[in-house]
């Protein structure tokens, strides 16, 4: 069981930039793939952006390239999310998680979710 709590999230206007904290406890022996997903209102969990446990690679999703980015610091303990010029649309609860095999089962734990709230 790995355990994440992100924080970070909070109210910002349009073109403001966020850095989300994800803190990384427990079984992470396993070196899992590190994610952000993001769930807006009304709407299902859709993907953000993912990184190996290494952080030498990583992946984003369309409407996040060029904008936003995954990273970890050197301790290895805390994954961030640095989202510059947000937009209305990333509006949404942004949960940490973490895998090693895919992130519907039971291989996958997740965070509680922090509010980002982008006004126009």
């Amino acid at each position: 069981q790995v355990q994440l709590v992100e924080s970070g999230g909070g109210l910002v206007q349009a073109g403001d930039s966020l850095r989300l904290s994800c803190a990384v406890s427990g079984r992470t022996f396993s070196r899992p793939v590190m994610g952000w997903f993001r769930r807006p209102p009304g709407k299902e969990r859709e993907f953000v952006a993912a990184a190996s446990w290494s952080g030498t690679n990583a992946d984003y999703a369309e409407s996040a390239k060029g904008r936003f980015t995954i990273s970890r610091d050197n301790a290895k303990d805390t994954v961030y999310l640095q989202m510059n010029n947000l937009r209305p649309e990333d509006t949404a609860v942004y949960y940490c998680a973490a895998s090693t095999s895919g992130w519907d089962g039971p291989n996958a734990s997740w965070g509680q979710g922090t509010q980002v709230t982008v006004s126009s």
